[in-house]
Parts: C-alpha cells; sequence; structure tokens
C-alpha cells in the first residue's frame, strides 16, 4: 500500500505544481495572441484550476472507474465551498463589491438543480453528460458576451492584478506543453493510487473520490482563493470558487457520463448530491444582504468549515458500519 500512498501524494504535489505552469503559459499565449484580460480570466485561468479534476476523471473514466470520476466531480464541490471558501473566510472575511453573486451565482445554482435533476432516475448517462457538456459552452458564450460587454470595473480590476507576468510566446508554449504533460502524468498516478488505496481499504472508489481525490484536486482552488483574499480581492476568491465548480460540474461531472455511461450509487443521490445543492444555497444565505453589501463573515466561514468536516465524518461513519 506504501507504494500507492507515495503516488497519490506525488500525483497531488505532481498536480498542483504542473496545473499553475499550465494556467501560466495558456494565459500568457492567449495574450500574445491578443484575447482580452478579462476573456483570459473568465475561460483560462477558471479552466486551468479546474484542470486537475478534469484530467483525473477523464482518466479514472477510461479506465472504468467512473464512480472514482463521479465522486471527485462532487467532492470537489463540496470541498470547494465548504473547506475552501470556510477557510478563506475565516482568513479574510470576503465583502463582495462585484456583481458576482447577481451574475455568476444564480447560474452556479442552477446547473448544480440541473446536475441533481439529470441523475435522480440513478443513471448518468451518454446524453446526461452531452447535455452538461453543450450547457458549458453556452455558459463560456454567455461570459464571453458579458466580458466583451465590460464586465463591472471591480471585477475586471481584480482578474487583471492575478495574470500572470508576461512571457514569449515560445517560453508559454513551452510551459503550456511542459504544464498539460506533467497534469497527463500527476493524473495517471493520482488514480492508480486512488484505486489500489480504495481496493486495499475495501471501499468504493466513489468514496475515495468524494475524500482523498477531491481534496486534493482542489488545492489549486484553495490556493488561488487564499492568495486572492490576501491580497485583498475579495470579488475573486468567490469568483474562483464558483467558476471551478461551473466547471467540476458541467466540464468534469460529463466525462463519466459520455465515455462510461451507467448507474449511479445511491448514497450519491441520498446523501453526496443534497449536500452539494444545500451548500451552494448557503452561499447565497450567508452573503446576501438587503442592504446591497454582500459579505461571508468569519462567522459564515466556521459554518462552512463545521459543515464540511461532518460531511467527512458522514462518510467515514458510513464506511465504519
Amino acid at each position: 500500500m506504501w507504494i500507492e500512498i507515495a503516488a497519490i501524494l506525488a500525483g497531488l504535489m505532481l498536480l498542483v505544481v504542473t496545473a499553475d505552469r499550465f494556467v501560466a503559459g495558456a494565459a500568457a499565449l492567449a495574450q500574445n495572441l491578443g484575447v482580452s484580460t478579462l476573456v483570459i480570466g473568465l475561460t483560462i485561468v477558471g479552466f486551468g484550476t479546474s484542470a486537475p479534476e478534469i484530467l483525473v476523471s477523464g482518466m479514472a473514466a477510461f479506465s472504468g472507474n467512473a464512480g472514482l470520476a463521479i465522486g471527485n466531480a462532487i467532492g470537489s464541490n463540496i470541498a470547494n465551498i465548504g473547506l475552501i471558501l470556510g477557510v478563506t473566510a475565516l482568513i479574510v472575511p470576503l465583502t463582495i463589491a462585484s456583481k458576482t453573486l447577481q451574475r455568476e451565482y444564480p447560474i452556479v445554482v442552477g446547473v448544480t438543480l440541473l446536475s441533481f435533476l439529470l441523475v435522480l432516475d440513478g443513471e448518468l448517462g451518454f446524453y446526461d453528460g452531452l447535455i452538461l457538456l453543450l450547457l458549458l459552452f453556452v455558459v463560456l458564450f454567455y461570459m464571453w458576451r458579458v466580458a466583451t460587454r465590460g464586465a463591472d470595473e471591480i471585477l475586471a480590476a481584480e482578474i487583471e492584478a492575478e495574470m500572470p507576468d508576461e512571457m514569449p510566446t515560445n517560453t508559454a508554449v513551452m510551459w503550456l506543453i511542459l504544464g498539460l504533460t506533467g497534469l497527463l502524468i500527476a493524473s495517471k498516478m493520482l488514480v492508480w493510487g486512488a484505486v489500489g488505496i480504495a481496493e486495499w481499504l475495501g471501499v468504493s472508489n466513489l468514496i475515495i473520490g468524494l475524500t482523498i481525490v477531491a481534496l486534493g484536486t482542489s488545492l489549486p482552488e484553495l490556493a488561488a482563493s487564499i492568495t486572492s483574499a490576501l491580497k485583498n480581492e475579495p470579488d475573486l476568491a468567490i469568483g474562483n470558487v464558483l467558476g471551478s465548480n461551473l466547471y467540476n460540474l458541467m466540464a468534469v461531472l460529463s466525462i463519466p457520463g459520455l465515455v462510461a455511461p451507467g448507474p449511479v450509487a445511491a448514497e450519491v443521490l441520498t446523501r453526496d448530491m443534497p449536500v452539494m445543492v444545500a451548500l451552494t444555497l448557503a452561499i447565497g444565505g450567508l452573503a446576501w444582504s438587503l442592504k446591497g453589501t454582500h459579505r461571508i463573515s468569519r462567522v459564515g466561514g466556521i459554518l462552512l468549515l463545521l459543515a464540511y468536516f461532518a460531511y467527512q465524518g458522514w462518510i467515514i461513519t458510513s464506511v465504519v458500519r
């Protein structure tokens, strides 16, 4: 089992490093090609932070471990809200001055509810995956339209501040290729180690996907959100979480449906999906204010963390039984 543990740890470390290089290379190349900073921030950077989840789920689905892929998508969303947003708000209370809650948040809620409805029949089928994938392009088009028509200045300024340093096109292409290659290798290592651990512990791949893999692939979002909050860019911190959750549902959850359609474990419908929906709705409940100032306080951060650890305890209890 030690080899599998080493593979997971090495895979996670490589995921974090290569995801950062992949994003830097892709963003720099796009800048050099004349793509606007706002479009890069809303698409390439968002995709880059979700690249670990996408590649891990792809590797898992293609190797016949659809449960791990499904668990990774759902577990990452739960970790993004409960753990990452909770830790970030605990460090620096998040005052949201941009139009994030009015614009992106309803989309996240809608996509989350739709994802739940698609699997309520106990199946994640090919057409379910296709619907989610097509929805990804619709949302990306909407974001592009918002960006080209002029998004709010607060979020635009924060995205501008987060853009990686300029680099020559040759260097950008090099990092793009090396980053993607590293992500593929890291994803393969992580999936192999996770499946081995699941077999050794006698638990389902779903459980490993919801816990170890989901936490590991969410590390880039954790780093990005904490960094943004410490730089006094709270809108970007919550934007990272909302954007990642959208990609996890539309790009990540669609993969097992398209590649390995089949039944969804009963506990996904009775435990995991309801928790994901509840935490998604909790963002609005904690941040919304009739006064127009939206803020997730330290108390809100603590509540999110408690919810996350209670959920993890729920999973552990179900395995022990």
